[in-house]
């Protein structure tokens, strides 16, 4: 069995995968996760391959057959949707003391950094800091309820370092006016976890039609804005409390941010100068 999300799982297995097996892992992930209910004949037929086809990929999978794979997808989705409020009962701290309680919270955090580093892969940490280093393209930034402070923490970095960055609006007429500007130099970042917001894929699926790009933050289940992202930056958040922890986040972001500055050199050297002598001018710092 798949030791982690489905779709995961499958992307990172399509290499393996024989010609009529791929097809029917394209048609799983373009209707993710509601593909993966459909009976194995329309399955099938969607993927224009034949059922025992279909059987061959859920085994390759490592599942027993497509009963045991609908059962993984139920339990994932579970997970998938679950809220602060229905896992309050089952992360609910037991009876230590706050020092040995707090002790183990930061062992649970070291270990999720350390693993989502461990599953992010080279090329997609690579392919988003060519983007959010290339000077001629125009970087916008969104989060969510509380995802919005690591898309805040990452803009101003990146303003710090290169021209034509920015968040995107809240008020609803200059937020149409940025997204009806878009282009092919634009770049997105996206940061998008469980509950996930349907405005982020709307957004996601908008740049992508535009010719932009997208940068997606989320987590191991992945935000149904993936289909959209040029990048897929995963990353853990399991933690011992009925809240994500957004601290594996925030780590991938500081690397990011690293690795854009060396990407830019020089570049980002003198934007960082120019900046410095504005900002005592205007007696800002």
């Amino acid at each position: 069995m798949a030791s982690g999300p489905l779709a995961e799982d499958i992307r990172r297995r399509l290499g393996d995968l024989s010609p009529a097996e791929r097809k029917v892992a394209r048609v799983l992930l373009s209707g993710y996760p509601s593909a993966g209910f459909e009976t194995i004949a329309v399955l099938a037929e969607r993927a224009a391959v034949s059922a025992p086809t279909v059987i061959r990929f859920v085994n390759r999978l490592g599942y027993r057959g497509f009963p045991d794979f609908q059962a993984a997808l139920r339990a994932e989705l579970d997970e998938r949707n679950a809220s602060p409020l229905t896992r309050y009962p089952s992360t609910a701290p037991a009876a230590h003391s706050m020092a040995e309680l707090g002790v183990g919270v930061g062992r649970e955090t070291c270990e999720a950094i350390t693993r989502t580093f461990a599953e992010l892969p080279p090329h997609d940490l690579e392919r988003a800091v060519a983007l959010l280093s290339d000077r001629k393209r125009r970087v916008t930034l969104v989060g969510g309820r509380f995802t919005h402070l690591l898309a805040q923490y990452l803009g101003l970095h990146l303003m710090q370092l290169r021209d034509d960055v920015r968040f995107l609006p809240d008020r609803d007429v200059e937020r149409t006016a940025v997204l009806t500007a878009l282009t092919r130099g634009d770049v997105l970042v996206v940061f998008d976890f469980r509950h996930y917001e349907p405005d982020k894929t709307a957004l996601a699926r908008l740049v992508q039609e535009a010719g932009g790009k997208v940068v997606l933050f989320t987590d191991r289940w992945l935000s149904p804005a993936t289909v959209h992202a040029e990048v897929v930056l995963s990353n853990q958040v399991a933690a011992s409390s009925p809240y994500d922890s957004l601290v594996p986040t925030l780590a991938t972001v500081e690397a990011v941010v690293s690795c854009v500055v060396a990407a830019m050199g020089e570049d980002a050297h003198d934007r960082m100068e120019r900046g410095e002598r504005t900002a005592r001018a205007m007696g800002l710092y």
